[in-house]
Formats: C-alpha cells, sequence, structure tokens
C-alpha cells in the first residue's frame, strides 16, 4: 500500500561547531517521504519556489516519489537557517523565510484521495484539516506537531486529535499540551483527547508507544557520532509509516516493529547533513542495523 505525506518542503542552512553546510534539502515532508520510501510507494504533497534546486527534484524520484502533488510557485521556497551547540539538543532559529509556503494550501490529486496511509506531518493543524477534508477510506492516519501549533492553534490540534487514529509529539510538547511531568500519565491524558495510539519522542533515548494492547518502549539505536540532527523525528515516522503500509496484517500486529525501523532510518539521518546520508543508504543497511537493534535489546 501506498503512503501520503503532507508537509514542508524547504532548504536548511544548518550550522554546527564543526561545519556549516546552506541550502540543504529540508521539510518535515521531505524527510518523512525519503525515510518511508525504502518500505512502500510515497505520494508526497508539499510546496516549493521556482528557485527550488532541480537535483532536489532528481532525489525525490531516485526514491520513488510521486510528485503529482508538489506544487511549484512563482517565488521563493521556505528557508530555514539553524545553528546547534556542542550539546546537539540544544539550536536556535537564526532565520525562518515561509516563501511560498506562507500561502500554502494541499490541493490533493484524485489518485491521493484514496491513499490508506497518511502522515500529516508538521504543518499547521489547519492545513492538516484541509488535508483529511479531501481523504476517503483512510486506514490508518497520524499527524505530528510541533510546540508552535500548542501555542498558537491549540483549538485547531485538539479538533483535530478527534479525527485521527496515531499522534506523535515530543516529550516537552507532551507536558505543553498536558501538563503532566511523568510522560505515562501524560501518555493517558493524550488517549483521552481522541487518538488511539500515541507516540512520545524522546530525542537519543527513543520513544514511547501506548496504544490497544497496552506500552512499548523503543529503542534508539546507539550511534558513536552525530552530525547532524534536523529531521530525524520526521525520519522516524515517516520510516514508521512506510514500513506500516508494506506490512501484511493490522496496525496492532505490525507497529512495533515499525517503531524500530523508523528507530534505524532515523539513526542514518543524524550521521549526515540535512538528507545527505539518508539519501545514500539501501534497505540493505537498514535491515542490518535492525538485526543489531534486536540483537541490543533481547534479554
Amino acid at each position: 500500500m501506498s503512503v501520503l505525506i503532507v508537509g514542508s518542503t524547504a532548504l536548511d542552512s544548518i550550522k554546527t561547531p564543526k561545519a556549516e553546510n546552506p541550502r540543504l534539502l529540508g521539510g518535515s515532508a521531505s524527510h518523512a517521504a525519503v525515510a518511508a520510501s525504502f518500505f512502500s510507494p510515497v505520494k508526497m504533497i508539499g510546496v516549493v519556489g521556482d528557485d527550488f534546486p532541480k537535483r532536489y527534484l532528481q532525489l525525490y524520484r531516485r526514491h520513488g516519489i510521486d510528485l503529482a502533488g508538489l506544487q511549484v510557485k512563482p517565488g521563493k521556497t521556505f528557508h530555514w537557517s539553524g545553528e546547534y551547540e556542542v550539546n546537539l539538543n540544544n539550536r536556535r532559529t537564526l532565520l525562518t523565510e515561509l516563501g511560498v509556503f506562507e500561502s500554502f494550501t494541499p490541493h490533493l490529486p484524485d489518485t491521493h484521495k484514496t491513499t490508506p496511509f497518511v502522515l500529516l506531518a508538521n504543518i499547521a493543524p489547519s492545513l492538516q484539516h484541509h488535508v483529511l477534508d479531501q481523504m476517503a477510506n483512510t486506514k490508518f492516519v497520524v499527524a505530528d506537531t510541533m510546540d508552535l501549533w500548542l501555542n498558537i492553534a491549540l483549538p485547531d490540534l485538539l479538533r483535530l486529535l478527534k479525527r485521527i487514529d496515531g499522534f506523535v509529539l515530543n516529550d516537552s510538547e507532551a507536558h505543553q499540551l498536558t501538563k503532566e511531568d511523568n510522560v505515562f500519565a501524560a501518555l493517558r491524558k493524550i488517549h483521552q483527547l481522541g487518538p488511539k495510539y500515541v507516540i512520545i519522542k524522546k530525542g537519543s533515548h527513543g520513544s514511547i508507544l501506548s496504544g490497544p494492547h497496552g506500552f512499548f518502549i523503543c529503542p534508539a539505536y546507539p550511534l558513536h557520532k552525530v552530525v547532524d540532527p534536523t529531521g530525524a523525528g520526521d525520519s522516524f515516522v515517516g520510516g514508521m509509516m512506510g514500513y506500516l503500509a508494506a506490512a501484511r496484517g493490522s496496525v496492532d500486529q505490525n507497529i512495533r516493529r515499525a517503531m524500530i525501523h523508523g528507530s534505524v532510518v532515523a539513526s542514518f539521518c543524524c550521521e549526515g547533513f540535512g538528507l545527505n546520508r539518508t539519501s545514500r543508504i539501501k534497505r540493505a543497511h537498514i535491515d542490518q542495523r535492525v538485526r543489531e537493534l534486536e540483537k541490543l535489546t533481547k534479554f
């Protein structure tokens, strides 16, 4: 089955204490779509300006990503610039230029409207609603979010939570949403808002799933060196959704293994700037790390 991924397509300028790379391919949809493409066909919805490099369009196509829903408009592509500290968990935004993304309205081609698996990657909740309004016969819909929408679009986000199957957020956002310091208490409260599955991302400490069959602690693949964590969270959820779309059986049967595969794809993302590392790996590299992670967590 296919995955429909809607989110931002951007040019990221990233600076770390050791290097600086301008105008890399980035955005939530880009990272998630490339990650999902290792497992299943992907249809990506987004918008870019007429300054968007052709080599990035070619990168999407090399991964078999359907670009029928990618809008190209006159103007500049969304550009984000950020700087990381020595502790790569800490970063600050230097510049945000929305460009054509400011007026983005996602329109789905007819061929996309019945895609069974849907990832509403990190964009405004109003746009996530607009996508769902165009969909029919979905099997599993997951939404990601960020602290900005909790601050400025909370009513829209709360309404969205009643329309989706799965919700993904990080631990600080879970605290912000529920006012709970304990992650398991936060998970319980988020379920009460609507979603059947809730995943809280904890960065280099992995993630936690709460679903109909209880909790699952998903580890992060251990890395000796992290180059750039930008897009790792999007890679995680994209890889998870791609695996779920390709797997036989129910979501309940496959979601734990899907999270492990997402975690491994995210580990490759962290080993290079932007999509430089992720776009060069093969499925065999992912499978090898999954086997290694399996050995590390058996007892």
